[in-house]
């Protein structure tokens, strides 16, 4: 019996408890004499059912799907000779071995191996069993009991949303946890970066080539951890990308929002957001394929010789044209919740349609506007698959944007691939930019947040 399958009966049991005590409730109703008789509406009587029936289940699945893969490795591991042990030295290597000879994916001639595959096979085969019989009984229990605590003073309601409140609670704190989790273990493993390689040569150091010797003989590969090219290539890029999605953005989200008719809103709005929809690679490739080679004939038939087949120009106009559909829809639903009260009030003083958007209906919207903008740098700043295609892998400190540059995204997952030693420099280094990138977006949310509040205030 699978995991999946036995979810999905679980969940038929919990629907069956969920009918069976609404009608129950439905009947003592009838008995009692209407439903008024009622602390709670049937639904509440079935929903308590429910939960009863499927959230002590589904906790007992996990805490054995938990404690079942340990056990079993345990209890197979102690069938297996020492001799065997001692031949292999890895055990977990051992054991995945079994594991292979049990589903037959691997052959051996081993009786010990063979003996512990089949131990293996064997405890599997008890533990799905008594798993489902474990499990089904206790949702089982959960439907009679649901069925049978149904009373006309059971105040369900209550016991429902408790249920609903601690779940809200789990996941907020589960939420929390998990962004705590994140920096925690990016600060700590940037941290034994720092300690390897000064802070200050990372952060204002000009040249990037972090490649570590893998050999004590090996020549030229001593390393190099400046992050200032990183740092302006990111910035170039997302700037750029900017300049094209920000004005091209706002401005549809105007004319959507405001001059639009509604035949011609409900078709461009969604014509414009299947660019949202657009895989970033495919983005890529007409970056690497169109505008790359585009921009660099271009440059070349300017007189521009040194332009790059690869530019930040390529992939910052590319990027943008991706970003558009974040800033117009945002932008757009922002625009149109003001209140037209105040678009009214302005065109009763004599104002204009465009002095009105100019003067009232912009700065009203503008912490979602803000809001909208933020989301699309951060969205700039975190893009990879476009730059690696279409700007390239070279760390250059240049400020000419036909030259070929990376971000700090697309370094991440560069130290992050091959055969590194996860303790060394190279590899550490990837948590140092993430660190990096970290503050360098909460200090933008910061800003955003300041700016928000302060003309929230003016036009509350």
């Amino acid at each position: 019996m699978t995991t999946s399958t036995l979810m999905v009966t679980v969940a038929l049991l919990a629907f069956s408890a969920y009918f069976l005590a609404k009608k129950r409730s439905r009947d003592v109703a009838t008995v009692s004499g209407g439903l008024n008789t009622l602390h709670s509406r049937p639904a509440y009587y079935g929903s308590f059912a429910a939960i009863l029936a499927a959230i002590p289940s589904f906790l007992l699945l996990i805490l054995w799907q938990a404690i079942e893969p340990s056990t079993v490795e345990s209890l197979v591991m102690a069938q297996v000779p020492q001799a065997t042990i001692d031949a292999h030295q890895n055990i977990q290597l051992l054991y995945s071995q079994i594991i292979h000879i049990a589903n037959g994916v691997l052959q051996t001639e081993d009786p010990s191996l063979l003996a512990a595959a089949g131990h293996y096979q064997h405890l599997e085969d008890i533990g799905q069993t008594l798993r489902f019989v474990a499990v089904a009984t206790l949702s089982l229990v959960g439907v009679a009991l649901g069925w049978r605590i149904v009373k006309p003073k059971l105040k369900a309601r209550h016991y429902v949303e408790k249920c609903l409140q601690f779940f809200l609670m789990f996941c907020s704190t589960l939420a929390i946890l998990t962004t705590l989790g994140i920096v925690l273990s990016v600060l700590f493993e940037a941290i034994r970066f720092f300690q390897i390689i000064p802070m200050t040569d990372f952060l204002f150091g000009t040249s990037w080539s972090p490649q570590i010797a893998l050999r004590a003989d090996q020549q030229g590969a001593s390393g190099a951890f400046g992050a200032i090219p990183l740092f302006t290539g990111t910035l170039m890029i997302s700037l750029i990308a900017m300049c094209i999605a920000a004005p091209i953005g706002l401005m549809s989200a105007i004319y959507l929002a405001e001059y639009a008719s509604p035949r011609v809103r409900n078709i461009v709005k969604p014509i414009l957001e299947i660019l949202a929809g657009i895989p970033t690679v495919v983005y890529g490739f007409f970056a690497a394929l169109t505008a790359a080679p585009f921009i660099r004939d271009i440059a070349h038939a300017m007189g521009l010789s040194g332009a790059s087949s690869e530019s930040a120009l390529a992939a910052g106009v590319v990027m943008g044209v991706m970003i558009i559909p974040f800033v117009s829809s945002l932008s757009d639903d922002v625009i149109t919740a003001v209140p037209q009260a105040l678009r009214d009030g302005s065109l009763g003083l004599g104002a204009t349609r465009s002095e009105t958007i100019k003067s009232v209906v912009i700065p009203a919207a503008l912490p979602g506007i803000v809001g909208g903008l933020l989301l699309a740098v951060s969205r700039a700043i975190g893009e990879t698959m476009i730059v690696v295609m279409a700007a390239g892998l070279s760390a250059n400190l240049t400020a000419n944007p036909l030259d070929s540059v990376t971000t700090v995204t697309v370094q991440i997952v560069t130290l992050l691939v091959g055969d590194q030693e996860f303790d060394s420099p190279k590899t550490l280094a990837a948590f140092a930019l993430g660190l990096t990138l970290f503050v360098v977006t909460l200090a933008l949310n910061f800003v955003a947040l300041r700016i928000v509040k302060k003309y929230r205030e003016q036009y509350d």
